[in-house]
């Protein structure tokens, strides 16, 4: 698989977002299932694993550090805190300085290793300068407990403020042809200050990828919840949708390959993490790092799928009002 760098690290240029296996969109998925896609993903050229303390409360720590820590050398971790307490099983936003670094003991131990390579501070507390939830990194990685600092969901600004206290490895925001926020000011930032940016939800949720089709969400699953998966927007959606594939079909590769592809030629420095309890659409997104999308296709993708033709906002208010990210008109 083709990689990119992140800080020190070299890693696949199509990461694994582990989330999805412990939380997020239904049920954890079952043990002998989840398995297969971490050792399979590792098997076939993954070498980039994110996971978070917030995940199922530490069910996604702990599955990923059982199952691939006796090949921990093969790959570069990434975990994330900010968005529990500090025993990790109580969900909010906490960046005080004294949580952050408590938080990180947990998951070094759940991770099942003693050092994690690359640690997002996952939201930005605002009750909390940047400069002191970041300071507190900085800590950790001069204790030797991280070797790298990332921040996720925030705007250019705040990554300035937070780059003045310490280098700065990687950015994670969501990124697909259905969210187009990072093109407003963060990717542009992230090129300024040498900081990897890393987009999560590559193909919008599952739904450029055809995986949600009707609005009958399983319990825990949070799209049910999100304005674009309700009611009219929804349908206008799916009608964009139908569109989306065609245009994958034409150019030789399936919907969730086309969102990927698209990324790699909009910026071939990102990297992109998308999750999956399939094995079979684990290795479907690993081949799409070999597709080549002409200039025309790119095109057309940014024509049809574009913060004017998506309808509804990523996030409800109250997880709109969680994030730094600066906003596209009517968010």
């Amino acid at each position: 698989m083709q990689t990119r760098r992140i800080g020190p690290f070299e890693v696949s240029a199509i990461g694994l977002g582990c989330m999805g296996l412990s939380h997020g969109y239904g049920p954890a998925t079952e043990r002998r299932q989840a398995e297969q896609v971490l050792l399979g993903a590792l098997d076939a050229g993954y070498t980039f694993f994110d996971t978070a303390a917030v995940y199922g409360l530490g069910h996604n720590e702990t599955l990923v550090g059982e199952v691939l820590g006796p090949r921990r050398s093969e790959f570069v971790l990434a975990s994330k805190c900010g968005i529990t307490d500090a025993t990790g099983t109580k969900r909010g936003i906490d960046g005080r300085p004294e949580t952050i670094k408590a938080l990180c003991d947990v998951s070094l131990r759940r991770l099942q290793t003693d050092v994690i390579d690359l640690y997002y501070l996952h939201r930005w507390d605002k009750a909390v300068p940047i400069e002191d939830s970041v300071g507190a990194l900085a800590e950790l990685v001069q204790a030797g407990k991280i070797r790298s600092i990332g921040l996720s969901e925030v705007s250019a600004a705040t990554l300035r403020r937070a780059c003045a206290v310490h280098p700065i490895a990687a950015l994670q925001t969501e990124y697909s042809p259905w969210t187009r926020n990072p093109e407003i000011a963060v990717l542009d930032a992230c090129h300024e200050l040498d900081v990897t940016f890393v987009a999560f939800s590559p193909v919008g949720r599952g739904f450029l990828a055809g995986g949600a089709r009707s609005a009958d969400f399983a319990e825990g699953d949070m799209r049910a919840a999100m304005p674009r998966f309700q009611g009219e927007a929804f349908a206008a959606n799916l009608r964009l949708l139908a569109r989306f594939e065609a245009l994958a079909k034409d150019a030789g590769c399936t919907p969730a390959q086309l969102c990927l592809a698209w990324l790699m030629a909009k910026d071939p420095a990102l990297v992109s993490i998308p999750g999956t309890t399939s094995p079979e659409h684990m290795l479907e997104n690993a081949a799409a790092a070999d597709i080549s999308l002409s200039a025309e296709t790119v095109a057309k993708v940014d024509e049809m799928v574009n913060g004017s033709t998506v309808s509804g906002s990523r996030y409800p208010p109250a997880l709109q009002a969680s994030v730094d990210t600066e906003r596209m008109p009517g968010e």
